[in-house]
Protein backbone atom coordinates (compact mmCIF):
# COMPACT_ATOMS: atom_id res chain seq x y z
CA UNK A 1 0.00 0.00 0.00
CA UNK A 2 0.96 3.08 -0.93
CA UNK A 3 2.45 5.48 1.96
CA UNK A 4 -0.96 6.59 4.28
CA UNK A 5 0.01 10.46 3.58
CA UNK A 6 0.44 10.18 -0.28
CA UNK A 7 -3.23 9.71 -0.97
CA UNK A 8 -3.45 11.28 -5.23
CA UNK A 9 -7.40 11.46 -4.10
CA UNK A 10 -6.65 14.13 -1.25
CA UNK A 11 -4.56 16.15 -3.72
CA UNK A 12 -6.98 16.14 -6.05
CA UNK A 13 -9.32 17.26 -3.72
CA UNK A 14 -7.23 20.10 -2.06
CA UNK A 15 -6.19 21.07 -5.58
CA UNK A 16 -9.51 22.04 -6.53
CA UNK A 17 -10.56 24.19 -2.76
CA UNK A 18 -7.43 26.13 -3.48
CA UNK A 19 -8.45 26.92 -7.03
CA UNK A 20 -11.87 27.94 -5.91
CA UNK A 21 -10.38 30.37 -3.40
CA UNK A 22 -8.07 32.00 -5.52
CA UNK A 23 -10.78 32.35 -7.86
CA UNK A 24 -12.84 34.25 -5.47
CA UNK A 25 -9.96 36.19 -3.95
CA UNK A 26 -9.48 37.21 -7.98
CA UNK A 27 -13.07 38.23 -7.86
CA UNK A 28 -14.01 36.59 -10.89
CA UNK A 29 -17.26 34.16 -11.20
CA UNK A 30 -16.79 30.58 -12.83
CA UNK A 31 -17.96 32.27 -16.00
CA UNK A 32 -15.79 35.52 -16.23
CA UNK A 33 -12.44 32.89 -15.51
CA UNK A 34 -13.43 30.43 -18.18
CA UNK A 35 -14.52 33.21 -21.16
CA UNK A 36 -10.93 34.69 -20.34
CA UNK A 37 -9.00 31.52 -20.88
CA UNK A 38 -11.39 31.01 -23.75
CA UNK A 39 -12.00 27.29 -21.93
CA UNK A 40 -15.05 24.98 -22.76
CA UNK A 41 -18.24 25.29 -20.85
CA UNK A 42 -18.04 23.02 -17.73
CA UNK A 43 -14.22 22.50 -17.85
CA UNK A 44 -13.63 24.52 -14.70
CA UNK A 45 -16.45 23.47 -12.97
CA UNK A 46 -15.31 20.28 -13.06
CA UNK A 47 -12.37 21.10 -12.01
CA UNK A 48 -13.72 22.80 -8.84
CA UNK A 49 -15.69 20.12 -8.23
CA UNK A 50 -12.87 17.60 -7.87
CA UNK A 51 -14.18 15.71 -11.22
CA UNK A 52 -10.72 14.52 -12.48
CA UNK A 53 -8.89 11.72 -12.41
CA UNK A 54 -5.46 13.36 -13.73
CA UNK A 55 -5.30 16.91 -13.28
CA UNK A 56 -3.72 18.86 -16.14
CA UNK A 57 -0.57 20.81 -14.75
CA UNK A 58 -1.10 23.32 -17.84
CA UNK A 59 -4.54 23.98 -16.68
CA UNK A 60 -3.17 24.79 -13.93
CA UNK A 61 -0.53 27.26 -14.59
CA UNK A 62 -3.07 28.95 -16.76
CA UNK A 63 -4.99 29.49 -13.84
CA UNK A 64 -2.23 31.11 -12.18
CA UNK A 65 -1.70 33.26 -14.68
CA UNK A 66 -5.08 34.22 -14.29
CA UNK A 67 -5.68 34.72 -10.80
CA UNK A 68 -2.18 36.40 -10.28
CA UNK A 69 -0.48 33.74 -8.37
CA UNK A 70 2.22 34.36 -6.25
CA UNK A 71 5.55 31.77 -7.22
CA UNK A 72 4.77 29.75 -4.07
CA UNK A 73 1.10 29.45 -4.76
CA UNK A 74 2.20 28.51 -8.57
CA UNK A 75 4.94 26.49 -7.26
CA UNK A 76 2.10 24.56 -4.31
CA UNK A 77 -0.70 24.29 -6.92
CA UNK A 78 1.90 22.51 -9.25
CA UNK A 79 2.73 20.31 -6.78
CA UNK A 80 -0.92 19.13 -6.16
CA UNK A 81 -1.33 18.67 -9.72
CA UNK A 82 2.04 16.20 -10.27
CA UNK A 83 1.05 14.34 -7.22
CA UNK A 84 -2.55 14.13 -8.17
CA UNK A 85 -1.51 12.32 -11.34
CA UNK A 86 -0.19 9.56 -9.14
CA UNK A 87 -2.28 6.31 -9.08
CA UNK A 88 -3.24 4.64 -5.93
CA UNK A 89 -2.49 1.30 -4.79
CA UNK A 90 -6.54 0.65 -5.67
CA UNK A 91 -6.00 2.16 -9.33
CA UNK A 92 -5.57 -1.36 -11.36
CA UNK A 93 -9.61 -2.18 -9.51
CA UNK A 94 -11.09 1.09 -10.89
CA UNK A 95 -13.21 -0.65 -13.18
CA UNK A 96 -14.78 -2.47 -10.71
CA UNK A 97 -15.84 -0.15 -8.23
CA UNK A 98 -17.86 3.25 -8.06
CA UNK A 99 -16.28 6.00 -8.58
CA UNK A 100 -18.19 7.34 -4.47
CA UNK A 101 -16.48 4.41 -3.28
CA UNK A 102 -12.95 4.85 -5.08
CA UNK A 103 -12.95 7.96 -3.63
CA UNK A 104 -13.73 6.60 -0.31
CA UNK A 105 -10.78 4.60 -0.32
CA UNK A 106 -8.46 7.27 -1.52
CA UNK A 107 -9.39 10.00 1.15
CA UNK A 108 -9.17 7.04 3.71
CA UNK A 109 -6.19 6.63 3.00
CA UNK A 110 -5.26 9.89 4.57
CA UNK A 111 -8.01 10.27 6.77
CA UNK A 112 -6.47 10.90 10.86
CA UNK A 113 -9.89 9.59 12.30
CA UNK A 114 -12.82 7.11 10.86
CA UNK A 115 -16.05 7.13 12.94
CA UNK A 116 -18.41 3.96 11.51
CA UNK A 117 -21.69 3.24 12.21
CA UNK A 118 -22.83 -0.57 10.94
CA UNK A 119 -26.91 -1.95 11.78
CA UNK A 120 -25.85 -5.27 10.39
CA UNK A 121 -22.77 -6.27 10.10
CA UNK A 122 -18.92 -5.46 11.13
CA UNK A 123 -17.41 -2.49 8.96
CA UNK A 124 -15.26 -2.99 6.25
CA UNK A 125 -12.29 -2.08 8.41
CA UNK A 126 -12.53 -4.95 10.78
CA UNK A 127 -14.03 -8.32 8.52
CA UNK A 128 -12.15 -11.33 8.01
CA UNK A 129 -11.69 -12.30 4.65
CA UNK A 130 -14.52 -15.39 4.75
CA UNK A 131 -17.21 -12.80 6.25
CA UNK A 132 -16.21 -9.82 3.21
CA UNK A 133 -16.63 -13.14 0.85
CA UNK A 134 -20.13 -13.99 2.46
CA UNK A 135 -21.47 -10.21 2.33
CA UNK A 136 -20.85 -9.73 -1.08
CA UNK A 137 -21.76 -13.33 -2.38
CA UNK A 138 -25.41 -12.94 -0.38
CA UNK A 139 -25.44 -8.99 -1.09
CA UNK A 140 -27.66 -6.73 -3.41
CA UNK A 141 -25.86 -7.21 -6.86
CA UNK A 142 -24.94 -10.14 -8.20
CA UNK A 143 -21.35 -10.68 -8.53
CA UNK A 144 -19.21 -12.98 -10.11
CA UNK A 145 -16.97 -15.16 -8.24
CA UNK A 146 -13.59 -13.40 -9.56
CA UNK A 147 -15.39 -10.02 -8.79
CA UNK A 148 -15.97 -10.53 -5.42
CA UNK A 149 -12.39 -12.51 -4.63
CA UNK A 150 -11.27 -9.00 -5.88
CA UNK A 151 -13.51 -6.76 -3.78
CA UNK A 152 -12.60 -9.09 -0.85
CA UNK A 153 -8.59 -8.57 -1.45
CA UNK A 154 -9.24 -4.68 -1.72
CA UNK A 155 -11.34 -4.90 1.57
CA UNK A 156 -8.08 -6.69 3.45
CA UNK A 157 -6.05 -4.09 1.70
CA UNK A 158 -7.65 -1.50 3.60
CA UNK A 159 -7.48 -2.79 6.90
CA UNK A 160 -3.67 -2.04 6.49
CA UNK A 161 -4.10 1.51 7.43
CA UNK A 162 -4.81 -0.01 10.91
CA UNK A 163 -1.41 -1.09 11.31
CA UNK A 164 2.33 0.83 10.68
CA UNK A 165 3.90 3.65 12.56
CA UNK A 166 0.91 5.85 12.00
CA UNK A 167 -2.01 4.08 11.99
CA UNK A 168 -5.66 5.39 11.24
CA UNK A 169 -8.25 5.91 14.57
CA UNK A 170 -10.88 4.00 14.44
CA UNK A 171 -14.46 4.26 16.43
CA UNK A 172 -16.50 1.58 15.10
CA UNK A 173 -20.31 1.89 16.34
CA UNK A 174 -22.40 -1.82 15.43
CA UNK A 175 -25.60 -3.08 16.20
CA UNK A 176 -26.32 -5.65 18.55
CA UNK A 177 -27.87 -7.75 15.05
CA UNK A 178 -24.60 -8.03 14.12
CA UNK A 179 -23.47 -9.98 17.09
CA UNK A 180 -25.93 -12.81 15.72
CA UNK A 181 -26.62 -12.11 12.31
CA UNK A 182 -25.07 -15.68 10.60
CA UNK A 183 -23.19 -14.05 7.64
CA UNK A 184 -21.74 -16.81 6.45
CA UNK A 185 -22.62 -19.33 8.76
CA UNK A 186 -21.98 -20.12 12.58
CA UNK A 187 -18.22 -20.50 12.00
CA UNK A 188 -17.33 -17.40 9.50
CA UNK A 189 -19.50 -15.46 12.63
CA UNK A 190 -17.63 -17.02 15.13
CA UNK A 191 -14.12 -16.10 13.23
CA UNK A 192 -15.26 -13.04 12.63
CA UNK A 193 -16.55 -11.83 16.36
CA UNK A 194 -12.92 -13.28 17.79
CA UNK A 195 -11.37 -11.24 15.03
CA UNK A 196 -12.83 -8.17 16.45
CA UNK A 197 -12.30 -8.87 20.16
CA UNK A 198 -8.27 -8.90 18.47
CA UNK A 199 -8.46 -6.31 16.24
CA UNK A 200 -9.75 -4.32 19.89
CA UNK A 201 -7.28 -6.22 21.81
CA UNK A 202 -4.13 -5.48 20.06
CA UNK A 203 -4.91 -2.09 18.28
CA UNK A 204 -5.38 0.53 20.62
CA UNK A 205 -6.03 2.94 18.13
CA UNK A 206 -9.39 1.00 17.33
CA UNK A 207 -12.33 1.53 19.81
CA UNK A 208 -15.65 -0.76 18.75
CA UNK A 209 -19.29 -0.22 20.59
CA UNK A 210 -22.14 -2.27 20.92
CA UNK A 211 -26.09 -0.70 20.48
CA UNK A 212 -27.77 -2.83 22.71
CA UNK A 213 -31.35 -4.77 21.46
CA UNK A 214 -32.49 -3.07 24.76
CA UNK A 215 -31.98 0.49 23.61
CA UNK A 216 -34.61 0.24 21.38
CA UNK A 217 -34.66 3.02 18.53
CA UNK A 218 -31.80 4.69 17.93
CA UNK A 219 -30.16 7.51 15.43
CA UNK A 220 -28.75 4.64 13.52
CA UNK A 221 -31.53 2.99 12.27
CA UNK A 222 -31.40 5.08 9.17
CA UNK A 223 -28.48 3.19 7.80
CA UNK A 224 -24.92 2.83 8.26
CA UNK A 225 -22.23 5.65 7.60
CA UNK A 226 -19.02 6.48 7.98
CA UNK A 227 -17.54 9.67 8.80
CA UNK A 228 -13.91 10.74 7.91
CA UNK A 229 -11.50 13.25 9.72
CA UNK A 230 -8.79 14.93 8.33
CA UNK A 231 -5.71 15.64 10.25
CA UNK A 232 -5.08 19.06 8.02
CA UNK A 233 -7.52 22.25 8.48
CA UNK A 234 -7.28 22.85 4.81
CA UNK A 235 -9.00 19.19 4.69
CA UNK A 236 -12.34 19.24 5.59
CA UNK A 237 -14.38 16.25 6.84
CA UNK A 238 -16.53 13.98 5.15
CA UNK A 239 -19.23 11.21 5.14
CA UNK A 240 -20.04 8.23 3.19
CA UNK A 241 -23.31 6.17 3.00
CA UNK A 242 -24.57 3.43 1.06
CA UNK A 243 -27.86 1.55 0.42
CA UNK A 244 -29.61 -0.12 -2.70
CA UNK A 245 -29.78 3.38 -4.58
CA UNK A 246 -25.93 3.46 -4.79
CA UNK A 247 -23.26 5.05 -2.78
CA UNK A 248 -22.72 8.74 -1.89
CA UNK A 249 -19.87 10.72 -0.70
CA UNK A 250 -20.84 13.76 1.64
CA UNK A 251 -18.38 16.78 1.88
CA UNK A 252 -20.72 20.25 2.69
CA UNK A 253 -19.83 20.89 5.82
CA UNK A 254 -23.36 21.36 7.08
CA UNK A 255 -24.23 17.76 6.18
CA UNK A 256 -21.50 16.08 7.91
CA UNK A 257 -22.27 17.69 10.57
CA UNK A 258 -25.47 16.02 10.68
CA UNK A 259 -23.65 12.69 10.85
CA UNK A 260 -21.43 13.79 13.42
CA UNK A 261 -24.27 14.26 15.63
CA UNK A 262 -26.00 11.01 14.65
CA UNK A 263 -22.68 9.26 16.11
CA UNK A 264 -22.63 11.49 19.19
CA UNK A 265 -25.62 9.84 20.06
CA UNK A 266 -25.12 6.33 18.87
CA UNK A 267 -21.78 7.04 21.41
CA UNK A 268 -24.23 7.39 23.76
CA UNK A 269 -26.33 5.02 23.54
CA UNK A 270 -23.75 1.94 23.13
CA UNK A 271 -22.38 0.05 25.60
CA UNK A 272 -19.46 1.13 26.51
CA UNK A 273 -15.73 -0.30 25.17
CA UNK A 274 -15.06 -2.11 27.77
CA UNK A 275 -18.82 -3.99 28.04
CA UNK A 276 -18.90 -4.27 24.47
CA UNK A 277 -16.33 -6.54 24.23
CA UNK A 278 -17.71 -8.45 26.93
CA UNK A 279 -21.19 -8.61 24.37
CA UNK A 280 -19.11 -9.41 22.00
CA UNK A 281 -16.98 -12.22 23.17
CA UNK A 282 -20.55 -13.59 25.26
CA UNK A 283 -22.24 -14.31 21.47
CA UNK A 284 -18.73 -15.64 20.21
CA UNK A 285 -19.07 -18.64 22.81
CA UNK A 286 -22.32 -19.19 22.30
CA UNK A 287 -21.66 -20.12 18.78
Amino acid sequence: MAGRRNSPTLRRRRLSAELRAMRAQAGLTSAEATKRLNWSGGRLTKMERGEWTRPNPQNVRDLCDLYGATPQQREYLLELARRGREKGWWHEYRNMLSEDYTTLIGLEAEAATVLTFEPLMFHGLLQTIDYARAVMTNGPAELPEDVIEKRAAIRVERQKLLNGDDPLRLWAIVDEAALHRQIGGRDVLRDQLRHVLQVASEMPKVTIQVVPFAKGSHPGMSGAFAILEFPEPMDPDAAYTENLAGELMVEEPEDVARFKVGFQHLQGVALDPSDSMAAISAAAERL
